[in-house]
This record gives C-alpha cells, sequence and structure tokens, in this order.
C-alpha cells in the first residue's frame, strides 16, 4: 500500500526567504498558497516540502516535528560539505561529531552514511543515503574511516 513519503512540512519565518535557500539546495518551487505557505518538490512528481510561515517557528526542536532528511546519493555525500559551504551554508555537528565530513551509523546488515545542517528558521536538515555493511561493523566513524575498514 504504502509506496514512499509524499510530503513533509516545516514552519518558516519568511517564506520568501525559505523558497531562496531550498532553492538553493535544488528543490524547485511548484506553487504559493495564500503568500504563506510554499510546495517545492524535492523530487518532481514523487515528493515535495510544504514551508508554512508562522510566527510561531521557534518551537522547541525535536526531530519528530522539525527534522527533515533529504536521500542523495554516496558519491554526493561525500561532496556535501564543500558543496554546502559553497552556497554559504555551514554544516553542523551531530551525534558527537564534529561537521567536518559525512559520518557514518551502523545497523546490522547496512549503514545510513550522513551530514547535518539547518535552514535559515535552525529546523534540521540532513543528507543521508543508505550503505551495505558486509563486514557488519558496528562502530560510529567517519566516512573515510569506515570505507578504510570496509577495504582491509
Amino acid at each position: 500500500m504504502i509506496k514512499g513519503l509524499y510530503e513533509a512540512h516545516l514552519p518558516v519565518s519568511n517564506l520568501e526567504k525559505s523558497i531562496h535557500f531550498y532553492c538553493q539546495l535544488g528543490l524547485e518551487l511548484d506553487h504559493i498558497v495564500d503568500q504563506h505557505l510554499a510546495f517545492l518538490w524535492i523530487e518532481k512528481d514523487k515528493s515535495w516540502l510544504g514551508l508554512w510561515q508562522s510566527t510561531n517557528v521557534n518551537l522547541d526542536y525535536h526531530p519528530s516535528i522539525r527534522h527533515i532528511a533529504f536521500q542523495v546519493t554516496l558519491e554526493g555525500l561525500k561532496k556535501s560539505v564543500s558543496w554546502l559551504k559553497a552556497k554559504g551554508f555551514e554544516p553542523r555537528e551531530a551525534f558527537g561529531f564534529s561537521p567536518i565530513e559525512p559520518f557514518v551509523l551502523p545497523h546490522k546488515e547496512y549503514a545510513h552514511a550522513k551530514i547535518h545542517f539547518n535552514d535559515p528558521d535552525g529546523n534540521s536538515l540532513e543528507l543521508i543515503c543508505k550503505i551495505d555493511n558486509p563486514k557488519g561493523m558496528m562502530e560510529r566513524m567517519y566516512l573515510s574511516d569506515w570505507e578504510r575498514k570496509s577495504n582491509e
């Protein structure tokens, strides 16, 4: 029945500024509703992000209400820190890892490689990809260390 995630929503304080920010990430503006809601395609005709202009943006952060993870390729993720910085966005610390490069959170047969950053309103954003874990490693580490240990 369920085939994927169609939409997610975030509160923003300045709709125009936020539309510009997300378009710089590669999302495509589809339409604006009543000057306070914008829909941007994450993946054209598959999934989109709704941005709601609100005076109540400064909610306490919790990943269940102010977090979006964008799927990227592993090659894209490897370039993510320089890509974000070139656009004027700063990766941030997450899970105890400094934002010098993506890091890996392993599970049994697979792992997730990721980097975190924030939008202009402090909403938590993440670039993430699923990777194989053929050696069953369970230690969290930077992606470069993961790749070196995977190839040993």
